[in-house]
């Protein structure tokens, strides 16, 4: 779907987009970013000829921003939307938060 000059994979995204845009203007979230791509492995070489044998896996969170906490603080929250879990994302949701400490919130 594209709405705004923007592409989003679902409705549901974008809805979520405008969700989170709204928030951002009431000040309860900042520093909003869509499509922010986290490498999980990298590329892999040939030790002698220095050729890409495996290209890098990557994982791109739909949407990264700091949510206003209670007590004061800020949290940095990793957000995918979902609307069905491929065993792709599900073993990349598991190495983002293996390699990176970071636990993906879903939507």
């Amino acid at each position: 779907i594209t709405r705004d000059g923007m592409t989003f994979d679902s409705v549901k995204e974008y809805r979520r987009f405008c969700e989170l845009r709204l928030l951002e203007r009431a000040g309860a979230v900042t520093e909003l970013e869509r499509q922010v791509k986290f490498e999980l492995i990298p590329s892999q070489r040939d030790i002698k000829t220095g050729k890409v044998i495996e290209r890098p896996v990557y994982y791109v969170a739909d949407f990264v921003y700091k949510k206003k906490l209670p007590n004061g603080g800020v949290e940095t929250v990793v957000e995918d939307t979902k609307g069905f879990k491929t065993d792709a994302y599900i073993l990349k949701r598991k190495m983002m938060f293996f390699l990176k400490g970071i636990k993906i919130s879903e939507v």
